[in-house]
């Protein structure tokens, strides 16, 4: 009985975020290339429903890191103002993400990440992206799949506190994994990022402000 209510549960979790996502691509693109945005929705769904438990004890606690201090004291773009945001309109109004905000746009997952619950995203700054090639960069804009294989590898469908930061080991929306260590306020991702700015809370994920770009195996 309690895995049929589990089916239940994630039909109708999906059933919910699917269409808004392939209505999200359609106005983005005319209808092209709708099954990367579906599939990543469907992502979406099926690990919002592992992550259900763990969240419920929540992270408590408040934003952290040297890249904190940049962000406006008030406004829609202030920590206040981002809390009472989905993610990724809250990413559209802080500066420091504008580079990361074309790229969810380009790849369709506005709808998809606005919608989810409980989730965790590693939001690299206009600088992390600044460190690829210019001509590379343009690419991976430009390719819709390999983008949004990038960009969901930067999110893990569970919010997670920095203590659940100092060892871990997450499964991300891309299909694979990726690390987190540290203590205090100093934590990286994959040894190589770090989070700069990390606990930033928006309506619906928790936000760790990232200086490099997280890069899955292609």
């Amino acid at each position: 009985m309690t895995t049929r209510l589990r089916g239940v549960a994630l039909a109708v979790t999906t059933a919910a975020v699917l269409p808004l996502a392939l209505s999200a691509c359609s106005s983005d693109d005319g209808g092209k290339d709708t099954k990367d945005s579906a599939a990543a929705s469907s992502s979406v769904a099926r690990e919002e429903s592992k992550g259900t438990a763990d969240d419920a004890a929540g992270s408590g606690g408040r934003p952290f890191g040297t890249a904190c201090a940049s962000v406006p004291e008030n406004g829609a773009g202030s920590f206040d103002g981002m809390s009472k945001d989905p993610v990724a309109t809250a990413a559209s109004n802080n500066p420091a993400l504008s580079t990361l905000v074309t790229a969810v746009k380009k790849a369709g997952l506005v709808d998809t990440l606005n919608n989810a619950r409980n989730i965790t995203v590693f939001a690299p700054t206009d600088d992390a992206f600044a460190k690829i090639p210019k001509e590379e960069l343009d690419k991976v804009l430009a390719d819709k799949a390999t983008l949004t294989k990038i960009l969901t590898y930067h999110v893990v469908a569970r919010k997670l506190t920095p203590a659940q930061l100092s060892d871990g080991t997450y499964p991300t929306l891309e299909k694979s994994t990726l690390t987190t260590k540290g203590s205090g306020e100093s934590y990286t991702v994959n040894d190589t990022a770090r989070v700069v700015c990390g606990d930033v809370r928006t309506a619906n994920a928790t936000v760790h402000i990232v200086d490099s770009v997280l890069m899955p195996a292609m």
